[in-house]
């Protein structure tokens, strides 16, 4: 009988049972799917001589996170690698702004938009700089974040106090509007804040465009050499190498409670798994407390606020396998790992209002990723291993276009979206379509089928906007990881922070069970010995 199971072999499911078996739990990890990784797997589906990620592919969040870094993966055959730009949105009149991990690149590319917005950026970055450490604490550790945010609080005096969390709250297109005269900062903060579900009229989107930004502008958009899987091998390699074991193929159907307690989990083929000290669940909060858990053993207000969880939007992705890098007419795309494709701020509007009143957009903001430029092992020399992904309503009411897309999926409107998003890369590098040797389409119910946790097509858990976020994440005030199960934790994106690879919610989920196993009676030394330090390093308790 192990020590803990862990549902689930994505990302924050297998940091957890690497941080528990690193203090010395013996950890069993479920799977659904064939393999581990959850939203982090690459193959070779779209031709043999092409590496192509399934799902995610660029991790700022991760290069950013003390979770992963203490996890030195590096030594279990994770290797890092850069394009030579992070990120490039180019217009169609040829001009491009461009983020680069030098900040003198990026400031001069929206100087050439107006001049002082170089400045203006530099200025941005030196907030960055200031509040970065106790930014990126408060961020990655259990809520409420009370220590990193009493000395965020003080940085925040240095930085300009009420009027900095003033900026941080702005809806972005207000933000790029107070803080650039030109269009190229504005373009950069509005397109990464619309890497998750936030409109640039959304409250709350400046802060998270301006923490993407500056994100890319000090760690880069890097990807794990050889395919994003990489990233979950080097993470099974290291628990194995810890004695924890990894169960692939087996659905977890129910979480066995006894006197109210977590003691294990059933799979669907009946087999039983039992659990000594702790059951961690990398599902989502719906899967969990609507399929996982008998109702019974939980609150009816809980039960209640589950009708109002709100999921983030679907995702469309086309993956291609390309004869030639493409042919941007900004030249400077060419060299960025990540390319947003839309025609302006207002173009970004269009688009999210579309997606707010259930329509298919016409003109779809699609995140283009070129894989071989980031990474040169994805593809043959040559040619280019790209996607792109774009986001669509989760209930469809009409579409925005004129081909009568209604959300079935069924192939023909799969060929369709996939040509509206092929016809959006074209308006920025003509000629892009000739190139396409092959290519694959991973719609909402597509997604939804190789990983669980994408309700829909849903990539972050659960919406980021600020009513489900903190405190209210997943729910109002369950914005920690344990549930009213003793013994079992919410350790997957839907628990605080959030979505994105970095980890902190399958450690907050690791050290909540830690802390929950603690035997009475030790010293604060060796509490303190028993979890995780700064550096991200686990340590063995001991009762003496």
């Amino acid at each position: 009988m192990p020590d803990a199971v862990v549902i689930g072999a994505g990302p924050n499911g297998m940091v957890a049972a690497n941080l528990l078996a690193d203090a010395g739990w013996s950890v069993a990890v479920v799977e659904e799917q064939p393999e581990p990784g959850g939203g982090v797997r690459h193959d070779r589906g779209v031709d043999p001589d092409f590496v192509n990620d399934l799902f995610s592919s660029f991790y700022p969040l991760a290069a950013a996170s003390p979770v992963v870094a203490g996890l030195r993966l590096e030594d279990h055959g994770l290797r890092w690698s850069h394009a030579p730009h992070v990120l490039a949105h180019p217009l169609s009149d040829g001009r491009c702004a461009v983020l680069d991990r030098r900040v003198d690149v990026t400031a001069d590319s929206l100087e050439a938009f107006h001049p002082g917005d170089g400045a203006a950026w530099r200025g941005l970055h030196e907030v960055w700089e200031r509040l970065r450490p106790d930014l990126l604490d408060a961020l990655f550790t259990p809520f409420p974040p009370l220590k990193a945010t009493a000395r965020l609080a003080v940085r925040l005096r240095g930085a300009g106090g009420l009027r900095m969390a003033r900026t941080m709250i702005l809806p972005v297109r207000r933000m790029g509007e107070e803080e650039f005269r030109g269009e190229g900062g504005r373009l950069l903060l509005a397109g990464n804040a619309l890497h998750a579900d936030l409109a640039p009229e959304a409250a709350g989107s400046g802060g998270f465009g301006w923490l993407m930004s500056m994100l890319g502008q000090t760690y880069g958009f890097p990807v794990p050499v050889g395919g994003s899987g990489a990233l979950i091998e080097a993470l099974t390699r290291r628990l194995r190498s810890r004695g924890g074991t990894v169960r692939c193929g087996q659905r977890v159907n129910r979480v066995l409670v006894r006197e109210g307690r977590a003691v294990g989990v059933r799979t669907a083929d009946g087999d039983t798994v039992a659990a000594r000290r702790a059951v961690l669940a990398d599902v989502s909060v719906p899967a969990l407390y609507g399929e996982l858990v008998d109702s019974e053993h939980l609150p009816s207000q809980l039960l209640s606020d589950l009708e109002r969880f709100q999921w983030d939007f679907a995702t469309f992705k086309v993956d291609w396998a390309l004869d030639g890098p493409v042919p941007w007419q900004a030249e400077r795309a060419a060299g960025a790992g990540t390319v947003h494709l839309a025609d302006g701020v207002d173009e970004l509007t269009r688009f999210a209002a579309q997606v707010a009143m259930h329509q298919v957009p016409d003109r779809p903001f699609a995140l283009f990723g070129q894989m071989t430029t980031a990474d040169p092992s994805r593809s043959p020399r040559g040619t280019e291993s790209a996607w792109a992904y774009t986001h669509v309503p989760q209930l469809i009411k009409s579409d925005a276009g004129d081909e009568g897309l209604t959300g079935t999926w069924d192939t023909k409107e799969q060929e369709l979206m996939a040509d509206r998003v092929e016809r959006q890369v074209e308006r920025f590098a003509p000629g892009f379509r000739s190139l396409i040797r092959a290519r694959r389409i991973l719609a909402p119910p597509t997604l939804q089928a190789l990983d669980g946790n994408l309700h829909g097509g849903a990539i972050n858990g659960g919406t980021a906007a600020m009513h489900q976020q903190l405190v209210f994440r997943p729910v109002p005030g369950a914005g920690r990881p344990e549930t009213p199960v003793r013994g079992l934790f919410l350790a997957s994106a839907s628990a605080h922070p959030g979505g994105g690879v970095h980890g902190a919610p399958g450690a907050n989920a690791a050290r909540a069970a830690l802390r929950r196993n603690q035997p009475p009676g030790l010293t604060r030394l060796q509490r303190a010995l028993a979890h995780r330090d700064r550096r991200g390093e686990v340590r063995p308790s001991s009762p003496r």
